[in-house]
């Protein structure tokens, strides 16, 4: 083997002194410089969850549908009923993509796609979730289109619909744009492909795209700060291609089909040697594997990036002995590489050749959480802005005179305006499992093809009211992504989750982590939905004159929930003039972390707003039974904006209008801007009004009556008009076009 690599190597590629000392004591010799390598990527962050791994234990696992924990496989996995299975997952793609926009968003698709499909499961549906810098600034525009158009052409070009997501602006994210990318597939319970390699003996191959430069040193790259030199990281950004991995997909759910397969795993970051370190980890096995058998782009690749490359549309898998032919004519027939690079082993050894010689030979253990990798118990503490948060009182805020002023100013901001310029980008309706296209609802809802069944999905956080309070805020997520599902017509069951933070050595951000799985873990036991996995992405700052900037914490709830019945789709739109509005929750004379308060008057220094987790779990059994018993024609959560903005999205699809009074017992500007949680605005025929008042009282959820809706698109508060539908679309529709 090369001859030794020193400490100082190893800071350079970003491990602690105390870490290299621990790779000798595991070794019993120092490391050569191939694998210090391996150690750096897969001790990263963003490998190990080295100091995240402690708080992340304690998150909610068990749940009545679950078939999959978390860290088990390469996705959750749900059981939705009938021998069939619902695949899903969200991961974040944050640091390439502030570096390479189109690449870097588009190979985040198509690697959250390989968790769904090297499981069995064929995708049915993605979702995004995007946060940028301000929207005037012309950086943020070029992530924008950038980012958007990665999404759009991966994700079209491979054949899964985008249902549904959500993009946020903010100053903070000015330099450090977050894109995470959710999938989810449906698979046969009896198709499981598992992670982990076993049987010594069994061959291993390496399907798919040649291997080339491209994402080396991937993973250190995402556990580093976003500077001004960052671009010099740009080999570290990977390059797709969606038809190469459409290919993939149907090679691969072909080979799910047969008796011959052991274990299969996407090459994601840290490529060969993450792969051939978890699998061997999960078995208990070890391989000796060829590097002059990998498929190269690139003549003379040197054995380290060979091992660490990224290159997209790759898979490892392990097939039993004797039947390696077979596995050949079903990758030829994809004409997709297929290359046996080694063989499995009954020693915990990595053994690395080329050219005949050991490159490298590491224990596999020693390298996957719960072997050697190292586990931290990060130092964390308050931050002083969390109590000035806590001081704002609402008296200190002036009420306008003219709260028109106020609706046209909010359909103006890029947080509140149409996002139909990202939408209209991405192919919504391919493969036809979309139906909630033509049923606008607050969740985006895939059909389970030969069923009646539905998956319900939804993408949520607010990261405003998770910087004001970590821990409310996201359990503010989780009720809201629950509250998406519920409303739409589906039950909810399941989480993954995108934890986007700052520098896990900085006490202050550590904290806001802390308080954000507290807060995730209350909710999710309140909600029966447990984690089923996902990803932690730190580091997301920039440093900017010297000094670290974080961006918002981040923690991006995942969420699925199942429609027995796709027929009992819950849309948001109103359906006829006449029918009866009503605000099913508490009045709160709040506008804490509001849209309407930090854009309107730019106070940024308030809590989170009013949320009680028992009411949101009692406002959810409300509603859902008002849907069962067919009480409401139109549902729609009352969210960023407040219930104005609430009312004028239900009007748009119909051009329908409305006319509502306020109530005296709070603020008007609280009332129609405010954002408290745990309301729902309903519409239905005058005949059910009756049958909304027992169900509500039933559940001890309060409601107030808010008028009607118009036969024209006139939008009337306490008998003044608020100009029309018409207007506010012309408003919303002009923001957003980069």
């Amino acid at each position: 083997m090369s001859k030794t690599a020193t400490v100082e190597q190893a800071k350079e590629l970003g491990l602690l002194e105390e870490e290299y000392n621990q790779i000798c004591d595991i070794l019993e010799r120092k490391p050569n410089f191939t694998e210090l390598s391996i150690y750096s990527v897969m001790w990263s962050e963003h490998c190990s969850y080295k100091n995240s791994i402690k708080w992340l234990k304690t998150l909610p696992k068990d749940g009545p549908h679950m078939l999959v924990k978390a860290g088990e496989e390469n996705a959750g996995l749900v059981d939705i009923g009938d021998g069939l299975a619902c695949a899903f997952k969200i991961e974040s793609h944050n640091h390439p993509s502030a570096l390479e926009p189109y690449q870097g968003a588009a190979t985040g698709v198509g690697g959250i796609n390989r968790d769904i499909f090297t499981m069995g499961a064929r995708p049915i549906a993605q979702m995004n979730s995007l946060r940028f810098g301000e929207y005037t600034n012309d950086r943020t525009k070029w992530l924008l289109k950038g980012v958007v158009k990665g999404i759009g052409d991966y994700g079209n070009s491979f054949g899964v619909p985008v249902l549904s997501g959500e993009v946020f602006f903010d100053k903070s994210y000015d330099q450090n744009p977050l894109v995470n990318a959710f999938s989810a597939g449906i698979m046969n319970t009896d198709h499981l492909i598992s992670a982990k390699s076993s049987g010594p003996g069994n061959p291993v191959f390496i399907v798919g795209s040649s291997t080339g430069k491209d994402g080396i040193h991937g993973a250190a790259f995402a556990s580093k700060d976003i500077t001004e030199d960052s671009m010099d990281d740009l080999p570290a950004v990977q390059v797709g291609d969606p038809f190469q991995e459409k290919l993939l997909l149907e090679a691969s759910l072909e080979l799910a089909k047969t008796d011959i397969i052991v274990g299969m795993q996407d090459m994601g970051a840290a490529g060969i040697t993450c792969s051939t370190s978890e699998m061997s980890a999960a078995g208990d096995v070890g391989m000796d594997i060829d590097l002059d058998k990998v498929p190269t782009r690139q003549q003379g690749m040197k054995d380290w990036e060979i091992l660490l490359s990224e290159s997209q549309e790759r898979m490892l898998v392990v097939v039993q002995k004797g039947k390696e032919e077979q596995v050949k004519e079903i990758f030829d027939k994809w004409d997709l590489n297929c290359e046996q690079i080694g063989v499995v082993t009954d020693k915990d050894e990595l053994n690395f050749y080329q050219n005949g010689e050991l490159v490298a030979q590491v224990p596999p253990s020693s390298l996957v959480l719960g072997g050697g990798a190292p586990i931290y118990d990060r130092a964390y503490s308050e931050p002083a802005y969390f109590k000035t948060y806590k001081q704002f009182k609402i008296d200190s805020v002036v009420e306008p005179e003219n709260l028109k002023d106020v609706a046209k100013f909010l359909f103006q901001q890029p947080n509140i305006a149409s996002k139909r310029w990202v939408y209209e980008q991405y192919d919504s309706m391919v493969g036809t499992n979309n139906i909630s296209t033509n049923h606008p609802s607050d969740a985006g809802v895939a059909l389970v093809k030969g069923t009646s069944k539905g998956i319900a999905m939804s993408v949520d956080c607010n990261s405003r009211y998770v910087n004001a309070d970590p821990e409310t805020g996201t359990a503010i997520a989780v009720s809201e992504a629950a509250r998406n599902i519920v409303v739409s017509g589906g039950a909810p069951s399941a989480v993954t989750n995108c934890l986007n933070f700052g520098n896990p050595y900085h006490p202050e951000s550590y904290w806001q982590f802390v308080g954000a799985i507290k807060g995730m873990s209350k909710a999710c036991e309140q909600f029966s939905t447990p984690v089923t996995g996902g990803n932690v992405s730190f580091y997301n700052q920039s440093v900017i004159d010297g000094k670290e900037v974080p961006v918002f914490p981040t923690p991006t709830i995942g969420m699925i929930g199942i429609l027995d019945d796709v027929r009992n789709i819950m849309s948001l739109d109103f359906k006829s003039a006449g029918d009866e509005i009503f605000l099913i929750g508490k009045l709160v004379n709040d506008i804490s972390s509001s849209e309407y308060l930090v854009k309107y008057h730019g106070v940024e220094a308030s809590p989170a707003p009013y949320f009680n987790l028992e009411e949101e779990h009692q406002l959810h059994k409300c509603i859902a039974e008002m849907i069962a018993e067919r009480t409401v024609n139109a549902a729609h959560d009352c969210a960023d904006g407040g219930l104005f903005v609430t009312l004028v999205e239900m009007g748009m699809n119909g051009n329908y209008g409305c006319s509502i009074s306020t109530s005296s017992e709070i603020r008007k500007d609280a009332f129609l801007f405010g954002e408290s949680q745990g309301r729902v605005v309903v519409s239905l025929k005058k005949d059910n009004v009756d049958s909304l008042k027992s169900i509500c009282q039933n559940h001890h959820v309060p409601f107030y009556h808010l008028g009607q809706v118009r036969d024209n698109d006139e939008m009337v508060i306490d008998n003044e008009q608020f100009d029309n539908i018409e207007d506010y679309k012309n408003h919303s529709e002009s923001v957003i076009n980069p």
